[in-house]
């Protein structure tokens, strides 16, 4: 699938510039067109794979390129302002040859929560290519205004784009981590799953074809119908095929028939994908109810089992009582790894948001108390003062 990416905020920026080392790495060739918009100058110098031509500053004459201070508001108002100048960096993608925009962005800060789905809004209106949106929700620690951007967020993102897909940093910060190690990881753990479900489909120089194509088109219809997505992966380590070497996947090495390795090979396939399913999501979910799924199962061809894909394809409509779940194989020849990555799309029973939601709501109201009672506080000020200073006439 071939994307425009667009990354809003310091967050979408970082891992747009993730993106872009993982194709370079990879040769996976998923970005078509990579631009970087922030209202921090320092964010945008600090990326390393965003041409600098590609890195746009917006709202120069409001907060001088230091950022908006995670007032999502005024960077919804700086985006808006300045939507000629992100989309004239844009002219020259080209549209006929990208399969979709994404739009990334950390729903916490104030750049990308606020400016994100503005960009979102234009680009539709404009381009017939569905728009997405890879926003990532911030930790329950990162502090309330955080959470009251992220609920705002959240739900203009929902409403302005063809679908939400996110990340919930909540669910992957390792207990003890630095900050910036933390980040690190998770925008490699986003990078990975994202990167194999987008890159399926392409033809690579490896020159391999899929026995069961998941072409853009397959992954376009298990996104139509808006709404909230999220992603499973579990993989296990196999043997190069260039090593010439039995791995622990396929068999033991004890010279059993190609009867048995290929049972054993079903089983192995069925069991990452139930492990993706029901292990560690993107957005932690319940699973049954969710309306589409799409299964990829991406590795050295030899160790993709047409039976057992089609056997966890099975067991993935059963999981989620869905009629609409498509999979296919994504092979990757030089890859020493057999992953299986499970799209959850249309996703409704999710009791991180519904955190979210109420500790926003606890946000707004104090935050709503705090203001009348500073206003009060300076009123009070004032008068005091007017009663105490004597008049100059």
């Amino acid at each position: 699938m071939k994307l425009a990416m667009i990354g809003f905020g310091q967050a979408g920026g970082k891992i747009l510039d993730k993106f872009l080392e993982y194709d370079q790495r990879t040769g996976s060739s998923i970005v078509r067109a990579a631009v970087a918009v922030n209202t921090a100058k320092a964010d945008l110098m600090g990326l390393e794979y965003v041409p600098e031509a590609n890195r746009v500053l917006i709202g120069q004459s409001r907060v001088k390129g230091h950022g908006v201070g995670a007032d999502n508001e005024l960077g919804a108002e700086v985006a808006e302002e300045d939507i000629d100048e992100v989309m004239s960096a844009m002219d020259d993608i080209p549209a006929h040859e990208v399969d979709a925009f994404l739009v990334i962005a950390g729903m916490g800060g104030g750049t990308g929560s606020g400016g994100g789905p503005v960009l979102a809004r234009h680009l539709k209106r404009i381009y017939t290519e569905p728009v997405y949106a890879l926003g990532v929700l911030p930790g329950s620690d990162e502090g309330g205004i955080y959470t009251l951007n992220a609920a705002r967020s959240f739900q203009t993102f929902v409403r302005e784009t063809d679908n939400l897909l996110v990340f919930d940093n909540d669910a992957w910060r390792q207990a003890g981590e630095s900050v910036q190690g933390g980040y690190d990881e998770i925008n490699e753990e986003i990078v990975r799953r994202f990167g194999l479900l987008f890159g399926a489909g392409e033809v690579h120089q490896e020159g391999e074809v899929a026995e069961s194509v998941v072409d853009s088109s397959e992954i376009i219809n298990t996104l139509s119908g808006g709404g909230v997505s999220t992603i499973g992966y579990a993989s296990e380590s196999v043997q190069r095929e260039d090593t010439g070497l039995l791995s622990r996947f396929r068999g033991n090495g004890t010279g059993e028939s190609d009867d048995l390795d290929a049972a054993q090979t079903t089983n192995r396939v069925t069991s990452l994908v139930r492990k993706a399913t029901l292990g560690r999501l993107t957005l932690p979910c319940e699973v049954d109810g969710v309306e589409r799924a799409l299964l990829v199962m991406a590795g050295p061809s030899r160790y993709l089992n047409r039976k057992g894909i089609e056997r966890g394809r099975k067991w993935l409509e059963e999981q989620t009582g869905s009629m609409e779940v498509r999979g296919g194989d994504y092979p990757m020849r030089s890859a020493d790894f057999v992953a299986s990555v499970v799209l959850l799309s249309g996703v409704t029973d999710v009791p991180r948001v519904k955190e979210l939601q109420q500790v926003a709501i606890e946000a707004q109201d104090n935050i709503d108390e705090i203001r009348d009672e500073s206003e009060d506080n300076l009123e009070g000020l004032v008068n005091d003062g007017q009663d105490e200073l004597e008049p100059l006439f």
